[in-house]
């Protein structure tokens, strides 16, 4: 008998302050990782799929984001630039 199956895993990546979409507040955004990998007898052995969003702490509101400017971000945000914002500009900088 042979068990398999998926299995998925959630990253957090980042914290970013940007531009909700959604609700138009400047807050902070969790960018977050969802791999999904092939488990065999519940080893997981190989990543199926890999997503990436960014989450609005303030309204909850989740938008999905290319794996090129997941990078992007997260990369501004090891950098110490806080973040910025992607469709929509941001009217004064936050200060955290």
């Amino acid at each position: 008998m042979i068990i398999f199956g998926t299995k998925g895993y959630l990253y957090q990546l980042a914290i970013l302050t940007l531009v909700c979409g959604h609700c138009g507040n400047p807050s902070a955004h969790t960018l977050k990782k969802r791999v999904t990998k092939f488990t065999l007898f519940f080893v997981p052995l190989i990543p199926i799929s890999t997503k990436y969003a960014t989450q609005c702490t303030f309204c909850g509101a989740e938008q999905k984001v290319p794996q090129e400017q997941a990078e992007q971000l997260q990369a501004q945000a090891a950098s110490g630039q806080g973040g910025q914002t992607y469709g929509q500009p941001q009217q004064q900088p936050y200060q955290s």
